[in-house]
């Protein structure tokens, strides 16, 4: 590592079977004053990696939201990038980073513009990172409401959690949807750049929120929505702004996507328990957490197929 505090930590929790163009592009960022972590489990071959900037952690037991946590806790910088290790970062993400944080000191969250793509296509993945935008050339539609809208920093809201319970979409789930996860404000925490101090200072109460007597129970998925609403909710002032989302003009992320059928089935109502039994005073969190605990059936059903499909495989 740098002998200087890092501005920017970008962490990424890794099983170690990325791809070899993977780490090239991630260690072709710009910049002394980068860390990056790789958080592995226990019992995966780690390979040597000779960039000094890079930082690698073993998790004290397997499962994306301890390997995560961990990776999070020894994160230096000024600034905090959660990463997966089949997402693409433009090089010179730190220059946009020191850019706008200057210019918004007080800011929570730099949302980059993000562009999912297919994981088989390659050439797209692949393709040359076009020119950053000018973070001083842009203002917010407030400002200069004669502005292309594709051409501004728009304004982050934070999550509005005080409003009312959905009494109709918890009782009858299949007659009534949520609506109020509609809306310009964010929820998950990964592929953004968020203030560091502030990451800090709440993953203490997250390790506190998976205490239940003398029991701990860490649910193995669904961090990045855990973190990004609980950072939201501990730090809660109504309607205030907390960042802005960068124009849809030349993507600083490219994230890797696949078709829902090829994932594994994720239980996003264990994570969201945390935050119901941290926050229940806020009706946004009720309506997150009963919304996914109706799906969990659906988990466990993805769950027993993909089961069934491996043994057919195998024999």
């Amino acid at each position: 590592m740098c002998k200087e505090k890092p501005i920017l930590s970008i962490v990424t929790p890794t099983r170690g079977n990325f791809s070899d163009y993977w780490l090239e592009q991630l260690l072709n960022v710009k910049g002394d004053r980068i860390q990056f972590i790789l958080s592995y489990y226990p019992g995966v071959p780690i390979p040597p990696i000779d960039d000094p900037r890079v930082q690698t952690i073993v998790s004290p037991y397997k499962g994306e939201m301890m390997q995560r946590l961990v990776g999070l806790l020894n994160a230096t910088g000024e600034y905090i990038l959660a990463l997966d290790d089949d997402d693409f970062i433009h090089p010179e993400i730190l220059k946009l980073t020191v850019q706008y944080f200057q210019k918004f000191p007080d800011s929570w969250v730099m949302r980059p513009c993000i562009v999912k793509i297919d994981y088989q296509n390659q050439a797209e993945l692949r393709k040359a990172w076009g020119e950053l935008p000018d973070i001083d050339a842009l203002t917010s539609p407030q400002i200069d409401p004669s502005k292309p809208q594709d051409k501004v920093l728009k304004e982050v809201p934070i999550i509005p959690l005080n409003i009312s319970i959905n009494w109709g979409s918890i009782i009858f789930p299949y007659l009534f949807s949520r609506t109020d996860d509609k809306g310009p404000h964010i929820e998950n925490f990964n592929n953004k750049v968020w203030q560091n101090s502030r990451v800090q200072a709440i993953l203490p109460q997250i390790a506190e929120s998976t205490q239940f007597g003398i029991l701990t129970w860490i649910p193995r998925s669904a961090f990045d929505r855990l973190v990004g609403v609980f950072l939201q909710a501990y730090y809660y002032q109504p309607d205030i702004q907390i960042g802005h989302r960068l124009p849809e003009e030349t993507e600083q992320i490219r994230f890797a996507d696949k078709d829902p059928t090829l994932k594994p089935p994720r239980f996003h109502a264990a994570s969201d328990f945390l935050l119901f039994k941290t926050f229940p005073q806020y009706g946004y969190i009720w309506n997150l957490f009963f919304a996914k605990l109706y799906g969990v059936p659906r988990a466990f059903a993805k769950l027993a197929k993909n089961k069934i499909k491996r043994k057919k495989i195998r024999y």
